[in-house]
C-alpha cells in the first residue's frame, strides 16, 4: 500500500452515496451484471442488490470477483426480499419498464434515496417488481430497437442520476457516516488482515496517514498475548 494509493482510496470513499443504489431483477448474465458493478462504482454506490436464485449468484461471484472489491453486492431471493427494507427506509423505486404511466428517465429526481430497478434484457421488470415501483422510467429510443442491453441502460440512468447529484453538491462532502466509512477504508487498504480480525473476532486496529498500521508491532504483541480488543462480527 503506497500512500498515493491510500489517498485514492479515501477520495473514492469520500464521494460513496450511501441512499442511491441498483436493484437487479433476475439478471443472471455474468458479463452484464459485472458491467453494472463497474458502473455502479463509477456513479460512487458502495452497494447494490441481485435478485436471483442462490445457484446463478455463486456463479456469478466465481467468475466476477474483481468487481466486488470496491462494491459490495448483495443477493436476495426475490424482488420483493431486495426492495421492501429500502422502501421502509424512504427509497424511491425507479424501475425500467415501458407501461402507460412511463416517464422520461431524464424526470426522475435522483437526489432523492434511490433505487434504480433494472429487469432482464428479455423479461424485463418483474410484475412483482413492478407492483413495488414508485415510478416506471424508460429511456427514449430513436431507432428500430425497442430496448437497450441491460448494462448499457444502466449506464444511461447513472449518467443522470450522477449529473443531478453533482449539480446538488452531493459528491461535494463525505456522505458516508465515521463507522462505515473507517471499516471500508481499512477493509480496502488491508483485505488480508481485515478478514484475519473477522475470522479472530479482532477489532481493526488504527491505521495511519499511509494506510499502515499506527503500532504494528505493538498490535501483533496484543493478539499474541490476548489483549487486543475484540469485536463481535
Amino acid at each position: 500500500m503506497t500512500a498515493a494509493r491510500f489517498q485514492r482510496l479515501r477520495q473514492v470513499l469520500e464521494c460513496r452515496q450511501p441512499d442511491l443504489t441498483i436493484v437487479t431483477d433476475n439478471v443472471h448474465k455474468v458479463r452484464n451484471l459485472s458491467a453494472i458493478v463497474r458502473t455502479a462504482d463509477a456513479a460512487g454506490i458502495g452497494t447494490m442488490y441481485c435478485a436471483m436464485p442462490d445457484k446463478d449468484y455463486k456463479a456469478f461471484k466465481g467468475t466476477a470477483m474483481g468487481s466486488h472489491s470496491w462494491v459490495s453486492v448483495q443477493r436476495q431471493p426475490d424482488v420483493s426480499a431486495a426492495l421492501r427494507p429500502l422502501k421502509a427506509k424512504g427509497y424511491q423505486v425507479l424501475a425500467t419498464h415501458l407501461a402507460d404511466d412511463s416517464v422520461d428517465f431524464r424526470e426522475a429526481d435522483y437526489t432523492r434515496p434511490t433505487v434504480i430497478l433494472l429487469g432482464a434484457e428479455k423479461l424485463g421488470v418483474s410484475a412483482a417488481g413492478c407492483e413495488l415501483a414508485d415510478m416506471h422510467i424508460t429511456i427514449p429510443m430513436r431507432g428500430m430497437v425497442q430496448s437497450f442491453n441491460v448494462s448499457v441502460a444502466a449506464g444511461i440512468i447513472l449518467a443522470e442520476a450522477e449529473r443531478q447529484r453533482q449539480l446538488a453538491g452531493l459528491y461535494s462532502e463525505r456522505r458516508l457516516d465515521d463507522q462505515a466509512y473507517h471499516r471500508t477504508l481499512f477493509e480496502w487498504a488491508q483485505p488480508k488482515l481485515s478478514e484475519y480480525c473477522r475470522e479472530s473476532g479482532l477489532a481493526y486496529p488504527a491505521l495511519n496517514e499511509d494506510g499502515e498500521l499506527v503500532d504494528g508491532l505493538a498490535w501483533q504483541h496484543a493478539v499474541r498475548d490476548g489483549s487486543a480488543t475484540t469485536f463481535d462480527w
